[in-house]
């Protein structure tokens, strides 16, 4: 059973702790992480959901989860990206990039964005099967075109286009930071 810590709208703790379905169900504030994964190329990784997950099954999306009661986003997105890549990231990429509130009325969460780059190749990860099916990579201008040609098997489809295209170029500003010093 995963329990998480419930927060105010501020994104404060409130003390109270709740399994996931009844926060979900509830529609309690709680916090979320997600990682975008860049390999040294500058192609971002996306995980195909499992076909046994109840929100967005045999999706494409980027790797994330909830935020367990009592551990911090930032051993979340680590334990997150263990459990479902079987990868470690490297402890020194750990910051927060940005945090984002729920603009939906039915799913209240906080979502602590992250990126890392890796030197990972397809085959080197380790998948939980439970969670997800298979990965790839895919470039930032092929979910572009992917967002425009509003193709459902992608998660980021759902996005607001201001946040997806804010998302887009913040990726595109690393990826070139990747090229400069690489």
């Amino acid at each position: 059973m995963e329990l998480l810590d419930i927060v105010n709208e501020k994104n404060e703790l409130t003390g109270k702790v709740e399994t996931r379905e009844k926060a979900h169900k509830e529609n309690l504030w709680h916090r979320h992480v997600s990682a975008w994964i860049m390999n040294k190329k500058g192609e971002i990784l996306l995980q195909k959901r499992a076909k046994c997950k109840h929100r967005n099954a045999n999706k494409w999306a980027k790797t994330g989860g909830h935020v367990d009661t009592g551990e911090s986003v930032e051993q979340a997105i680590k334990r997150e990206i263990k459990e479902e890549m079987g990868i470690e990231v490297p402890q020194e990429q750990i910051k927060i990039l940005r945090i984002l509130k729920s603009s939906k009325k039915d799913n209240k969460y906080f979502s602590y964005s992250f990126l890392f780059v890796v030197d990972y190749k397809i085959e080197e990860y380790i998948l939980q099967k439970e969670e997800v099916s298979e990965v790839k990579y895919i470039t930032i201008e092929e979910m572009e075109q992917e967002k425009k040609n509003h193709n459902d098997n992608y998660t980021f489809n759902k996005w607001d286009d201001k946040d997806f295209y804010e998302e887009m170029q913040f990726l595109k500003g690393k990826r070139e930071e990747l090229r400069r010093d690489g």
